[in-house]
């Protein structure tokens, strides 16, 4: 079994592979202060809850946005699996992540998954909207390679933004409005915040497609992506365990490449 982990800014999620199958998956709010001993706590109690035996686990693929806990996530890794965690970066990836990015060690490593598992599962041309703390969108061209991308305050974070520089606004839930024209300060910031993420992404998946000179597959994944993707018009497929399905294969990846060297 694999350990694949992604270290939001916001958010954490762990998923359990056997095999291709994705077995088991946990979420949960990401702490910037929590050491490795903390993680292998928490980390343990998960896998005993579906009877997961330290034994049985292969070794950690990860992204982590966050220095400190890519650092305390390996320790884990360590502990738990008896091996370093292999963090996906551009050139882990290898052959998986064609790209003519200028720098592609700036590209974070959750974005790097989501190409690879969006050009395996989807082929080529894909476009990637992830919508977690930050809304991402990643572009992978008609020749399978990745090309670059959007980065933008997520939902959530410019909300939270809104809210707390707005003192006559209170925090509201997020809900379909149903509605274009707001009748009320609640329903007027949800049609805002909901529909005008959905838009702002529709917006900026046209003009990458202006810039391409043709279309493509667009897929949303990320923790509010089911939240999202009902009201626009540009995305054809949600996909939210896309990042783990590219940490997999990039562990799967390099492990064919040790045993063929």
């Amino acid at each position: 079994m694999l350990l694949a982990v992604d270290v939001g800014n916001t958010q954490t999620v762990i998923g359990v592979f056997e095999g291709e199958e994705l077995r088991f998956r946990w979420r949960f709010a990401t702490n910037k202060s929590h050491t490795g001993d903390d993680l292998r706590v928490k980390l343990t109690a998960l896998l005993q809850s579906e009877h997961i035996a330290n034994e049985a686990l292969s070794g950690m693929s990860l992204a982590s946005v966050v220095p400190h806990l890519t650092d305390a996530w390996d320790e884990v890794s360590w502990l738990v699996t008896g091996t370093h965690a292999l963090v996906c970066t551009a050139q882990t990836a290898g052959d998986l992540f064609a790209t003519n990015y200028p720098r592609p060690a700036e590209i974070g490593s959750d974005r790097i998954a989501d190409a690879v598992a969006a050009r395996a599962r989807y082929g080529a041309p894909v476009v990637v909207v992830d919508f977690g703390t930050a809304t991402n969108i990643e572009v992978i061209d008609k020749d399978g390679c990745f090309c670059g991308g959007v980065i933008a305050p997520g939902l959530e974070t410019a909300a939270s933004a809104l809210f707390s520089h707005a003192s006559m606004l209170a925090g509201i839930h997020i809900e379909d409005p149903k509605a274009a024209i707001g009748t009320n300060t609640s329903q007027a910031l949800q049609i805002g915040i909901l529909y005008g993420e959905a838009d702002r992404a529709d917006g900026l998946v046209r003009r990458i497609y202006d810039q391409l000179g043709y279309e493509a597959t667009v897929v949303a994944t990320g923790g509010l992506a089911v939240r999202i993707a009902p009201h626009s018009q540009m995305i054809t497929e949600v996909d939210r365990n896309l990042t783990l399905l590219g940490l997999r294969l990039v562990f799967e990846h390099n492990l064919l490449s040790e045993q063929n060297a």
